[in-house]
């Protein structure tokens, strides 16, 4: 409830290059940048996303594009590499002259282009679950804040006798910061220090022998133990294998997973994994009229029956289409006018319900706990009874709890101190 109140308050084109002839006719399209990884660790899971803005930019086109103007999708490939980032998104609103960008992974990506749209007063879709302690003016954050994916998924695995806590990620901002949230939640809630132990790996890290080892070590103690897993990339690979190789069963061992969806399951032996867990807002298995459609529309896209749907392929389908009712609103592109139309907008999603752009530029979502099933997909197994509104700074961090944030006049602002009655600036 008080995370509630606070948010109240509060074919691809190459490479940037957009087709032949599209210069000059640069004032009849609208220009939608697509800035996810297309190679290096991150392409196993960004791939997908620049395939479904491309088939979301088809399919509004086919609807008369937006304000009577076709959409023109300009694909850049920032290659995992983090700094890149920052210049490839220079490039799309400077060059390139796009209108909104969707785009970036990892916190770190996000981390890297936050200037860039800040200073060319830009808007950047993210559509990934992350580590919350951010709001700012010109990102709209469709991902899952902590108390809509990490928070839950512990208190799933508390309800379930889990006393022991494995808290293993990929070294940077992301995992770091969810896990620094989710041991002071553990230790609020009687957990002691010897009972969580926590484990960091570089991006794209592969032996995962002497790890695993130390974690089927640390739940032999006698104490129902789980990991919480926030590693990243094609990493999770190896380190599912490694569980199997090592005899980890979900029965004795669980892992809950905020970064593995069914993108990530269909290039691993599922074999292993049968009974380990994830927490998302989305599921493939979802049964909804809009998931069905959605579903039978990316597979004829793909030409691909095997493709398969996620999580954050849900956030992009949500952010696109709350961008285009808003500026639709606006009557206008213009970052400002679109800024101010996106608070308060709603759109379907596809578990059946409507997600609501918050003040703090954070979306309502459900939360859903699914069990890895023989053949990739989720059976849910635990989901919110409503939606959840994201909540940009934890109540659970001593320098978070007292900020709000709310972009609205005349607060306007993204990490507003309730206790000091001041605003620290554009929040993060």
């Amino acid at each position: 409830m008080r995370s509630y109140l606070k948010t109240l308050l509060g074919a691809t084109a190459i490479a940037g290059v957009t087709l032949a002839g599209a210069t000059a006719h640069a004032a009849e399209t609208i220009k939608v940048g697509i800035l996810h990884s297309l190679s290096g660790t991150m392409a196993i899971s960004e791939t997908t996303l620049k395939d479904v803005m491309l088939m979301l930019i088809e399919e509004q086109n086919k609807k008369g594009g937006v304000l009577g103007k076709k959409l023109e999708a300009v694909v850049v490939d920032p290659a995992s590499n983090w700094p890149l980032f920052a210049e490839k998104a220079r490039e799309l609103i400077s060059v390139n002259k796009v209108d909104v960008v969707f785009g970036c992974w990892t916190s770190v990506s996000r981390k890297s282009v936050l200037p860039v749209f800040e200073e060319l007063n830009s808007i950047l879709f993210y559509p990934v679950q992350y580590e919350g302690e951010e709001s700012q003016k010109n990102v709209f954050y469709t991902g899952a804040a902590p108390n809509q994916q990490a928070i839950p998924a512990v208190d799933y695995l508390m309800n379930e006798g889990v006393k022991r806590w494995v808290l293993a990620g990929t070294d940077y901002v992301y995992p770091r910061t969810t896990n620094k949230i989710l041991e002071a939640y553990l230790k609020g809630n009687g957990v002691a220090a010897d009972d969580i132990m926590i484990n960091y790996t570089p991006f794209g890290h592969s032996d995962w022998q002497t790890i695993v080892s130390d974690i089927k070590k640390f739940g032999s103690a006698g104490k129902k133990t789980a990991v919480v897993s926030t590693i990243n990339g094609d990493a999770n690979v190896p380190f599912y294998k490694e569980l199997g190789n090592q005899g980890i069963k979900a029965e004795d061992i669980p892992v809950v997973a905020f970064s593995v969806g069914e993108e990530e399951l269909a290039g691993l032996d599922t074999a292993p994994l049968v009974g380990h867990l994830a927490a998302w807002n989305y599921f493939q298995s979802v049964d909804s009229p809009e998931n069905a459609e959605f579903i039978k529309t990316w597979k004829a896209f793909t030409k691909n029956p095997k493709r398969v749907t996620n999580d954050p392929m849900e956030a992009h389908y949500i952010g696109f289409n709350m961008w285009v009712k808003a500026v639709e609103i606006a009557g206008t592109t213009a970052s400002d006018a679109v800024i101010d139309s996106l608070i308060g907008v709603t759109v379907p999603n596809l578990t059946g319900g409507y997600s609501a752009m918050m003040p703090n530029h954070h979306i309502t979502k459900p939360v859903l706990i699914g069990e890895v099933q023989a053949d990739g997909q989720f059976e849910t197994v635990s989901s919110t009874p409503g939606l959840v509104p994201g909540d940009a700074w934890s109540d659970f961090l001593p320098g978070s709890k007292d900020l709000i944030s709310d972009w609205r006049a005349p607060l306007s602002c993204g990490n507003f101190n309730t206790k000091t009655g001041k605003c620290g600036g554009q929040g993060s």
